[in-house]
């Protein structure tokens, strides 16, 4: 398949420009103006914005009790083009072994192309070898849980801190879900024994300073491991803020916030008839002094990816979050999200400017795929993916479940505005989305191997460099004097 796209305005990272993509086979082969090939098709993005398929770096399909990858086609009609997902570490059973497990179960059935994190949850001793044996499969990340008290989620800090040490010889970035799941235990064991039930009290129980604590303690560890640490879903500004002074400080930490924390605030969680369950989610949400300071923190570099955190529930509403209707703590977390994430980042952060056309680009597509390390993916580019979103800004509409593909009996975002959508969405130059329809096929995505040593080792190398000469040059001194 030879495909031209002509005189669009094509979004990175450094600007806009109108150009022309020439592609052939998967792969971007030329960009240029005016440029005459003879393609099989030839499509006009005339007034159209050109921009990477997204990269969204946070998604569960299967774990948590979540819908599958037979749902994967509500990223790409998303304009969202691969997906890295966090597959539950089975007992008994390697990371590795987990995630070919996944596999398994996506291959032929995922609608959109994929790659996946490590999730520790049962950690033994081997953990340590084999982290070092991660990228030879394909693994750059792995991610650990502070939160969940009393589930094989929750992993103590010395196992997060020796996972530190090892992981920097790897080029293994460690995720890390930052609460202190001891106080979150707590708070909820009190505030139900006070008759608080209600989903408004699910951010009572998880209030911004124990993220806080979490991340402060965390970065401590990553300090005296001297590796680098990227937080996920980051929803408070004093988190954000320590993530900001640590890195600034010269330490690789580095985060992430997701959709939900840019678009909302806990006051859903207080809607009536147990609407509110619909939105817990953990972290909480919170109040609009952190959502204004998170759109700050990305359109300021100091969190570099904005994730959609996707959790379709496989039971939706009506079952699996009714559960929690006499007790919060009983709700199951999780919101489908996974194809709203380029239209709420367009509509509420870059139509209303508190982000850039280029930020956008940045955090939907191409810091997510250096982050992960996913070659080909998050730029267009010669040589790279034909990943490529062609995009009408002048679409008006609504987002709604009834347009929804994550199959849930509800949309988090319901009723909320969109301005723009994909009009074309290419997988690898297949069109497979077309003004809100998957128009490709079951099956089409393709398995990413991540490589390691990714965005969050770039200043970390570098400082290691700069330490070596520092220390060889000192050492010859030495020798000179002597």
């Amino acid at each position: 398949m030879r495909l031209l796209i002509k005189n669009g305005n094509i979004l990175s990272t450094e600007g806009e420009y109108k150009s022309d993509i020439y592609v052939e086979g998967e792969k971007i082969v030329a960009i240029g103006k005016d440029l005459n090939y003879d393609a099989d098709q030839i499509v006009d993005a005339t007034g159209k914005y050109v921009f990477p398929g997204g990269v969204d770096e946070h998604v569960h399909y299967g774990s948590f009790g979540t819908l599958d990858f037979n749902t994967s086609n509500a990223p790409v009609v998303g304009g969202t083009t691969t997906i890295v997902d966090f597959p539950n570490q089975i007992e008994g059973r390697s990371i590795r072994d987990s995630v070919n497990a996944a596999n398994e179960k996506a291959k032929d059935v995922a609608m959109v192309d994929y790659a996946f994190h490590g999730m520790v949850m049962y950690p033994t001793e081997d953990l340590f070898d084999e982290i070092l044996t991660l990228p030879d499969a394909g693994i750059s990340t792995i991610k650990f849980f502070m939160a969940y008290k009393g589930t094989p989620y929750m992993v103590n800090d010395d196992w997060i801190f020796r996972a530190l040490q090892v992981a920097k010889e790897a080029g293994v970035t460690v995720f890390l879900h930052a609460e202190n799941g001891e106080l979150v235990s707590l708070l909820q064991k009190q505030l139900i024994s006070e008759g608080k039930t209600d989903p408004i009290y699910h951010a009572a129980s998880r209030p911004p300073i124990v993220e806080a604590e979490a991340t402060r303690r965390a970065i401590y560890m990553a300090e005296l491991a001297d590796s680098p640490l990227f937080f996920v879903h980051v929803s408070t500004k004093e988190s954000m803020e320590a993530i900001r002074d640590a890195y600034e400080s010269g330490l690789s930490i580095y985060g992430e916030t997701c959709t939900h924390y840019l678009t909302l605030t806990e006051e859903s969680l207080a809607k009536p008839n147990f609407e509110g369950a619909k939105f817990v989610c953990s972290p909480a949400l919170r109040k609009e002094e952190h959502v204004d300071a998170l759109w700050q923190a990305v359109q300021k570099g100091w969190l570099k990816a904005v994730g959609s955190d996707h959790a379709a529930n496989v039971g939706g509403f009506e079952v699996d979050k009714k559960k929690g209707i006499h007790d919060f703590t009983k709700i199951p977390n999780g919101c489908p999200s996974a194809q709203d994430r380029l239209a709420l980042l367009w509509t509420y952060g870059v139509e209303t400017k508190k982000i850039t056309k280029e930020k956008f680009v940045e955090l939907f597509a191409t810091n997510p795929a250096k982050v992960v390390g996913l070659p080909g993916k998050g730029q267009i580019a010669i040589g790279y993916d034909a990943d490529i979103v062609i995009f009408d800004p002048e679409y008006r509409g609504k987002i709604t479940v009834e347009e929804s593909y994550h199959q849930s009996d509800y949309n988090t975002f319901e009723g909320m505005e969109m301005i723009g959508r994909p009009e074309k969405v290419y997988l690898r130059g297949q069109l497979t989305a077309e003004n809100g329809k998957f128009v490709g096929r079951k099956g089409q995505g393709k398995y990413i191997k991540a490589k390691p040593y990714g965005l969050c080792y770039d200043e970390f190398k570098e400082k290691e460099a700069v330490d070596e000469y520092a220390a060889n040059n000192l050492s010859l001194q030495g020798s000179v004097k002597s």
